[in-house]
């Protein structure tokens, strides 16, 4: 299970709250441990050539390219 959180600094620390969903549907207690597996998510660059004179691909292309990479 996986959610995106914001990180905060309290004192010298960050911290990341995990969402009441989350708790909730894990059954997660005070004090108990968890795992905590932290990666910074890619950036998008989708429309980074808005405006540049190119279009964007139809979705035959789309449908092509995701074939071909196996996605």
């Amino acid at each position: 299970m996986g959610e995106f959180v914001k990180v905060r600094k309290v004192g010298g620390s960050l911290v990341a709250t995990i969402p009441k969903e989350m708790v909730n549907a894990l059954g997660l207690k005070e004090n108990e441990q968890v795992l905590l597996e932290v990666s910074k998510p890619m950036k998008s660059y989708f429309g980074i050539f808005k405006g540049k004179g190119l279009t964007p691909f139809t979705r035959e292309e789309r449908e092509e390219m995701w074939a071909e990479w196996g996605e």
